[in-house]
């Protein structure tokens, strides 16, 4: 009787294990909410500082480039703080919370008169905004970009965290969740650049920002409701300063011999308890000399460690992980160099071509992204229900298909997609010819819009596939106690691929003017410019990065690593296995 009331006991005691499926609608929600505000806050911010604050267009674009170029390189810190020292969880919450106040500034500059200038009347000259009424969009403008900071490299790594990798019943969900995450993204984005955009254009700037400054206060309210569910990974400190301490160590005994065994090299469980959670690293073959920072010496202290003068095996080979993604990581840089592209000179096509869908309607030409996020949005969909399971019965894997694969054939489809823009341009320019329009660069041409529907869309399922892979694999493989800066380094990418695609640009257009005024990208008119070779261009580079990425992905060795598998709720040793579980 006693032993059936000690069971009992037992069973009443034991706590359901946090994390899995059931904390997804919290974070999906912020996520949601998260994308229509802060998407559809800028997607239309150039019109409210132009027509507002009557700032004049350059200043305004300069303004919204110098705050997209501070909100890349906050990502970075808000990785580091969350993964040294706050932990994503209240990383996460503090930036929402920077952020609404930011939203909340914006707003009532929208609202309260005393923060813009006066309205236009008739054809006198617009009064700018004030000094202060500039320092009150500008401050509100730095905590934005403070704010998206600690949110972007923290949501989906946190999302993903919610998986435990040591039980066989979760560590198959991990790719799913990306897919899920990002299609939550771009379904959020679609629907800022339509509806959001649409309010702010024909309803109102109040509304137009104090709709998404509502959802934004929605999402914290939902996050922060599922925090007794979450998984929670604690912070383990500075990973760079580990990273360091690996290579200065390795420096200090260059000179010493290598130990013929790696058994025999120092391994310390309790030290490295805090940042191996899901499993120990185990040794590599590859960047041998880095070794040397886990070798013992007779000035060693293997009790207490000095961390710049001895290592354990798992610490040297974080930094061997860090090394081994650069140059994957590195070959994401040119597709996002291909894709910005649809914001500008794809654009410029549209608002030469007939964009009509009735006699009294026509598709603004900023709107033809919405086909990217379409083809994305059905693509991810597709590759979810139907093309994992096909391609599962060929590999034997529960993802169908390696991140690696993924990643290769979004880069083969991005080639795809600026071969075909560079030929519709060519058939463009030949209707423009046709219809005697190339000298006429507003008059619009006599050639459907939905022309460029292959490019954006195949830009779409590049996207879809690229992207995704490209995210899974910096989280995958990067070391766990730096999943916070390894999601970073996917932001970091795109801000990396969209200078590359202005530096392009700048030297495109320099070296192709000619003394007769032609150019490859002409400022003034389009039809008289050579925008073909410039797709073609960036194909060629794109086939030049697609054999660079053939030979990464080849040679890359996926992080192996110790695992402890939970049988029953109870842990077991496990043997060595590649982290990806691909």
């Amino acid at each position: 009787m006693e032993k059936m009331e000690e069971k009992n006991d037992k069973q009443n005691n034991v706590k359901r294990p946090k994390g899995g499926m059931i904390t997804m609608p919290f974070i999906f929600s912020n996520e949601v909410c998260e994308k229509l505000a802060v998407v559809g806050f800028y997607a239309n911010m150039i019109s409210y500082l132009t027509t507002q604050l009557h700032m004049p267009l350059t200043k305004a674009a300069n303004t919204l480039t110098n705050f997209g170029g501070t909100a890349s390189l906050t990502p970075l810190l808000g990785a580091f703080v969350a993964d040294a020292y706050a932990g994503r969880f209240w990383t996460l919450t503090i930036s929402s919370v920077i952020y609404q106040i930011a939203m909340t500034c914006l707003t009532l500059s929208a609202i309260l008169p005393q923060f813009r200038p006066l309205p236009c009347k008739g054809e006198q000259v617009c009064q700018q905004a004030t000094s202060g009424q500039l320092a009150f969009l500008y401050g509100s403008l730095l905590l934005g970009a403070l704010g998206s900071g600690g949110i972007r490299p923290c949501v989906a790594a946190f999302g993903a965290d919610q998986f435990d990798e040591t039980d066989p019943n979760q560590s198959t969900k991990t790719w799913k969740f990306f897919n899920w995450y990002y299609f939550v993204m771009g379904a959020s984005i679609l629907v800022a650049v339509t509806v959001i955009v649409y309010i702010q254009d024909n309803i109102g700037w109040g509304w137009g920002l104090g709709i998404p400054t509502g959802f934004m206060f929605i999402s914290i309210i939902a996050f922060v409701a599922g925090y007794p569910l979450y998984r929670h990974m604690d912070p383990s400190g500075s990973p760079f300063t580990r990273l360091l301490q690996v290579s200065v160590a390795a420096f200090k005994k260059r000179k010493l011999a290598m130990v013929s065994d790696p058994k025999l090299m120092y391994q310390n469980e309790e030290l490295d308890a805090s940042i191996s959670i899901d499993g120990r690293l185990v040794h590599t073959k590859q960047m041998r000399f880095l070794d040397k920072a886990a070798i013992v010496s007779e000035e060693d202290n293997v009790k207490a460690p000095n961390l710049w003068r001895l290592n354990t095996v798992h610490r040297v080979e974080e930094l061997k992980s860090v090394i081994r993604m650069g140059p994957i990581w590195a070959s994401g840089i040119l597709l996002i160099t291909a894709y910005a592209q649809q914001g500008t000179f794809s654009l410029q096509q549209a608002k030469t071509m007939d964009r009509h869908l009735t006699t009294s309607f026509q598709i603004p030409a900023g709107s033809m992204s919405v086909f990217t996020m379409i083809f994305m949005l059905s693509t991810i969909a597709l590759y979810d229900r139907v093309l994992v399971r096909v391609a599962r019965r060929f590999t034997g894997l529960d993802r169908g298909i390696t991140f690696l694969h993924r990643m290769g054939i979004g880069f083969v489809i991005s080639v795809l997609a600026t071969l075909v823009a560079g030929f519709i341009e060519v058939k463009r320019k030949q209707v423009a010819l046709a219809h005697g329009l190339e000298d006429k660069p507003h008059s619009i041409i006599p050639i459907s819009v939905f022309w460029l529907v292959p490019q954006y869309g195949l830009h779409g399922i590049a996207e879809a596939f690229m992207s995704i892979g490209h995210l899974e694999f910096l989280y995958d493989q990067s070391p766990e106690s730096m999943r916070s800066s390894a999601t970073a380094l996917f932001w970091t990418a795109i801000s990396v691929g969209n200078y590359v695609s202005t530096f392009l640009v700048s030297v495109v257009h320099k070296f192709s003017a000619k003394p007769d005024g032609s150019n490859w990208l002409p400022d003034d008119n389009l039809n008289k410019g050579k925008l073909e070779y410039f797709y073609w261009l960036i194909t060629g580079l794109q086939v030049v990065n697609l054999i660079y990425y053939i030979c990464c992905a080849r040679l890359y060795t996926l992080k192996p690593i110790q695992t402890h598998r939970k049988v029953d709720g109870e842990s077991e040793e496990a043997g060595v296995e590649l982290a990806s579980k691909v």
